[in-house]
């Protein structure tokens, strides 16, 4: 029963049943208390009026005149009564009186304030459920009270109050109903997005979720759309990293595998061992900036990884690539060169700089075809400080731009063969230090840009060779 109530139907049929009643409710009150208000108040005055006109005559009429009984047949038979001081007795003409309605006038409170206050005065009083308007005025000196009273007739209110109470009802259970419907309908959608949220949770990518109502819980289907989409993309990402950084863990463990089998020959000659060390030094090279990659990405994913804030010098940092990355550019005939400004200065992290710049440079050397030439570059922006990697390669293609910095992506739409995450990590890296990573392509030319904060202060000797190198 308590799961019942905890149902999205019921709730939302119980508040509707209560804004229903609420406003029934008040509809209620407005209508029925003043229409009843208004009738009684229409018949006092109408006794006020006839006790106005009595008491311009009642001093020619004894106060047992059975006279008085004309005045109440001539105005609709309303009960017309005078009342002693001296012996509180209500005497009216023989045509009305009746023993019990003088026992119950013996203290009526309209007259006995009349009397008191030797002034006119009216109101109504409830006897059961009938209801009598009255007005009264002292006549005969004040001896005696003149009291005309009626019965208010609240039949057509009482008919009104009940049609009112009955349309009530109808529309609360047309509102229980209805809004039972609706909450119905809104749980069928809403149960809809629970299956294909757990369909998502259980890694079920293939069936998309759709809604096309056009209300709040459409935009939520369309938003666990693009998350299904999204992790769709995740999930195949992860398996062909999975199955690719695989490989690229297998490949060299199992080539340094073989040439400890064969660094094993006592017979292996000086040349050949030193060469079978080169290439497994080449393997674990290999295997440590796999691993690197994974790490560096693990802590940028937790955001445990931090950086620190100093001047750093882009043109320094960008001759070191030159220096560190011309071997590489030899041994696949790429021409490596640089174009440095030695007062450009980044407010960065001096070896996440230099991490960015390696991945930019490596990336040009090893995506473009050989004797490509390849230009490191540092400039200087409005509030920037700018190291730039060209290549005169075949360039990137448009559409593809968008894909370039997301993970084990590569231009050609196959997985990286590599650990694939150069680029993600770059423009991550870059964001952690307040900059960005920015491409520029056509056909024969490609800029990769690393854009970084110019540093608000200069070293004090750095500051001084800059201003004695531009005095030279």
């Amino acid at each position: 029963m308590r799961g019942f109530f905890r149902s999205v139907g019921v709730q939302l049929s119980i508040a509707l049943l209560l804004v229903v009643a609420v406003a029934l409710g008040v509809v209620y009150l407005s209508v029925v208390p003043s229409l009843r208000d208004r009738a009684i108040d229409t018949r006092v005055a109408q006794m006020e009026r006839i006790v106005a006109k009595i008491r311009q005559e009642v001093g020619q009429v004894t106060p047992i005149d059975p006279d008085l009984a004309a005045w109440s047949e001539e105005n609709g038979n309303v009960q017309v009564v005078l009342f002693d001081r001296l012996t509180p007795q209500a005497k009216v003409s023989p045509f009305l009186f009746s023993g019990e309605l003088g026992t119950r006038l013996l203290a009526d409170p309209v007259a006995t304030q009349a009397l008191d206050n030797r002034a006119p005065t009216h109101g109504h009083v409830t006897s059961g459920e009938d209801v009598y308007a009255e007005a009264a005025a002292p006549v005969l000196g004040g001896k005696y009270a003149l009291l005309v009273r009626d019965t208010v007739d609240l039949s057509s209110i009482r008919l009104v109050e009940r049609r009112v109470l009955f349309a009530a009802g109808v529309a609360l259970i047309i509102a229980v109903l209805l809004g039972y419907a609706g909450a119905r309908m809104f749980a069928r959608r809403i149960r809809r997005l629970e299956r294909a949220a757990d369909r998502i949770a259980s890694g079920r990518f293939d069936e998309p979720v759709v809604d096309t109502r056009g209300d709040e819980l459409a935009a939520l289907a369309s938003a666990f759309e693009r998350m299904r989409v999204r992790l769709a993309q995740l999930d195949d990402a992860r398996r062909a990293f999975v199955a690719n950084a695989s490989h690229e863990l297998r490949t060299p463990l199992f080539s340094l595998g073989g040439f400890l089998e064969l660094l094993d020959d006592e017979d292996l000659d000086e040349a050949t061992r030193r060469e079978f060390l080169a290439s497994m030094r080449e393997q674990v090279a290999r295997l440590t900036k796999l691993a690197s990659d994974l790490l560096d990405l693990t802590r940028l994913d937790a955001g445990r990884l931090t950086v620190e804030r100093e001047p750093v010098d882009l043109g320094a940092l960008a001759g070191d690539l030159v220096e560190e990355f011309g071997p590489v550019a030899a041994s696949t005939r790429h021409t490596l060169s640089g174009s440095f400004d030695g007062t450009v200065f980044a407010e960065a992290d001096e070896l996440r700089a230099l991490q960015l710049g390696r991945i930019l440079v490596e990336n040009a050397l090893l995506h473009t075809p050989p004797e490509t030439a390849v230009e490191v570059r540092t400039r200087r922006g409005v509030d920037t400080a700018v190291l730039e990697v060209e290549d005169g390669g075949p360039g990137v293609p448009f559409e593809q731009r968008d894909q370039l910095f997301q993970r084990f992506f590569r231009v050609d739409g196959t997985r990286a063969s590599g650990s694939g995450l150069g680029l993600a990590i770059a423009k991550e890296l870059a964001e952690l230090m307040d900059g960005s990573v920015e491409v520029e392509s056509e056909p024969g030319r490609t800029v990769f840009s690393l854009v970084l904060p110019a540093a608000s202060h200069v070293p004090a000797a750095i500051s001084r060779e800059i201003t004695e190198s531009a005095k030279a």
